[in-house]
């Protein structure tokens, strides 16, 4: 099996470690990964999207063009990747006027977008390829003994017209619930799972509503779930999670803290991944959950 890493800005910018977790975790699991060399930034939300919806989906689609080269289909740690390649496919795919002005545009630098392959998310992949049992007959390690909240992340539900993943209920999911409980762990459930996390644009532009959005979460979490871990699905629901907490206990919003991984993360902890690597930027302190996930 071989599959295209899309990297993405925010997670080789600022969570190489998480990079390096689906670098270990992918040819753990007989995966092969290609680097689809030449790939640019999707672009995210707030900037084409906003002002250009044919310039947005002619530089997604110079990126799908990198994949549909080498047959293969894509995959991203990252929702806003994921959101912005899988929504400019769509209006792609269903909207032939703009696939034409698109591929008018590529034709400039001598490619054209056909359309061949897909993204998804890479817990999506592999709940879909490999299947919860079949990851869990290949762990060194477990969550055993420990509680998780589960932060999907909105671009991994919405638009649910969009996305790969057409049996996921965006309001009640359940793939990476599936995941996680497959790695050992009690996945508690709170009300304010769907909610946004407040990263993205928002954080860019109105800090104090962002971290309100991510205060009620965590307090949410703490009060009906008291997780030992928070696992997220996005690398940018990461970044807000394992960053905002310090910024809400210096600002007396909460008196607590929850250690905070991506799911490839604790999923190559779980393969036997050197720890520093693939979770050494964290800003919670993860070295306990850690020990207790490789102390059995």
């Amino acid at each position: 099996m071989k599959v295209g890493f899309f990297v993405g800005c925010n997670t080789a910018f600022n969570r190489p470690d998480l990079e390096q977790a689906v670098r270990y975790a992918f040819p753990a699991l007989g995966i092969e990964l290609d680097d689809l060399e030449g790939q640019s930034c999707c672009p995210s939300w707030g900037t084409m999207p906003s002002v250009d919806v044919v310039g947005w989906c002619a530089v997604g689609a110079r990126n799908h063009t990198i994949a549909e080269e080498k047959g293969l289909d894509i995959v991203t740690v990252c929702g806003s990747c994921y959101g912005s390649l899988a929504e400019s496919k769509y209006k792609m795919d269903t909207h032939p006027e703009i696939k034409a002005q698109v591929n008018e545009i590529l034709k400039d630098i001598g490619r054209e977008y056909k359309g061949t392959s897909n993204v998804r998310l890479a817990f999506y992949y592999l709940y879909h390829e490999l299947g919860p049992d079949r990851i869990k007959e290949a762990v060194k390690y477990k969550l055993d003994g420990l509680t998780v909240a589960l932060q999907p992340g909105c671009h991994t539900l919405w638009p649910s017209k969009v996305y790969y993943d057409k049996e996921e209920d965006p309001f009640h999911p359940r793939v990476l619930k599936e995941m996680c409980e497959a790695l050992g762990a009690t996945v508690g459930h709170y009300t304010r799972l769907i909610d946004c996390c407040g990263m993205g644009a928002m954080r860019s532009t109105d800090m104090e509503k962002s971290l309100k959005l991510v205060e009620k979460k965590l307090i949410s979490m703490k009060n009906e779930v008291n997780p030992d871990l928070i696992v997220t699905g996005c690398s940018s629901c990461l970044i807000q999670f394992d960053t905002a907490q310090e910024l809400l206990r210096s600002g007396k919003k909460i008196n607590f803290e929850i250690p905070v991984l991506h799911i490839m993360q604790v999923l190559a902890l779980c393969l036997g991944a050197d720890p520093e690597k693939v979770t050494g930027l964290a800003k919670t302190d993860v070295s306990r959950v850690v020990n207790r996930i490789l102390e059995g």
